[in-house]
């Protein structure tokens, strides 16, 4: 139990501190330069199933693609790779990744028998490692077939959709971009102030990623005033909502508070749990909004 414990712990500190490193040089990870990959904008997936990846995964599979200029967002586990037929090619080095559940150790059950109350389950991390397509050999046609992403014109007319199934209240006009959590609000500029129109959409799916977090929805902590941990911790959140929809759509992602990244540096130096809980977040609040209008999970 012991080393299961200080594997878990290994592993958050491991994909935290690569995080923070990212982020102090400049780089955040749920923004990709797209264009230096071979492969277009969109989620990363399972080759075997098609399910997508959520969460931690989504950063860590998105900066791996583009440092070894892979292909393909597509990833398999060496069983799959061999069931599907093919196999990883030799001296192949995967990437680790993890696995999230919740169990209810034994103790606990008992105890909560004697104290006439619902039993607390523990977080359980285990990771487990993947391989690109590109890493393999001898797999089926269809598995290498170009992951095709949504001509610019389409993906606009796919988000204009998305933003109207939400049924959010938004406001057109004035000169800055927010959410109002006490009036459940989202505030956008017209598309005219922006110099490249496309900036419109990013903005707005980044302040409808915060309008997922209020009490009658996925209802997240909302209370921090700027520059409060609780307000940091919530930007991240809505950052890579917006990062996750954006690429579900075929708009490549691009970040809108870059000049945050000291706030958000000190709440992941301070626990690294953070980006973990922050991502699985933000998939829950890209889900939200991509059911809105019936996408694709």
């Amino acid at each position: 139990m012991r080393a299961e414990r200080t594997e878990r712990a290994s592993l958050y500190s491991e994909v935290t501190d690569r995080i923070i490193a990212e982020l102090k040089e400049g780089r955040l990870p749920w923004v990709q330069p797209w264009d230096s990959a071979a492969c277009g904008c969109t989620m990363p997936q399972n080759a075997g199933t098609a399910r997508r990846y959520s969460g931690i995964n989504v950063l860590i599979l998105w900066a791996e693609v583009v440092a070894k200029g892979y292909a393909s967002q597509r990833w398999l586990t060496y069983r799959q790779a061999e069931a599907a037929g093919g196999n990883v090619r030799r001296g192949e080095k995967g990437t680790v990744i993890c696995y999230a559940e919740r169990f209810t150790p034994k103790a606990e059950q008992g105890q909560a028998r004697s104290e006439d109350r619902e039993a607390r389950q523990v977080a359980f991390l285990k990771r487990f490692v993947v391989f690109n397509i590109d890493q393999c050999e001898g797999l089926p046609d269809d598995y290498f077939a170009p992951m095709v992403s949504a001509d610019p014109v389409f993906a606009i007319a796919e988000a204009d959709a998305l933003i109207a199934a939400t049924g959010a209240r938004i406001n057109i006009g004035g000169g800055e971009a927010f959410y109002s959590p006490s009036h459940d609000f989202v505030q956008v500029p017209p598309q005219v102030a922006f110099p490249e129109p496309i900036n419109w959409y990013r903005t707005a799916l980044h302040e409808l990623g915060h309008w997922t977090g209020h009490g009658s929805r996925l209802d997240r902590d909302q209370k921090g005033g700027f520059g409060s941990e609780s307000y940091a911790k919530e930007e991240v959140v809505a950052e890579m909502a917006a990062a996750f929809t954006c690429a579900s759509l075929g708009i490549a992602p691009t970040v809108r508070h870059s000049d945050y990244i000291a706030s958000w540096l000190s709440v992941l130096q301070g626990d690294d749990k953070a980006i973990f809980r922050a991502a699985s977040q933000a998939s829950k609040a890209s889900d939200f909004l991509l059911a809105c209008a019936g996408e694709e999970q």
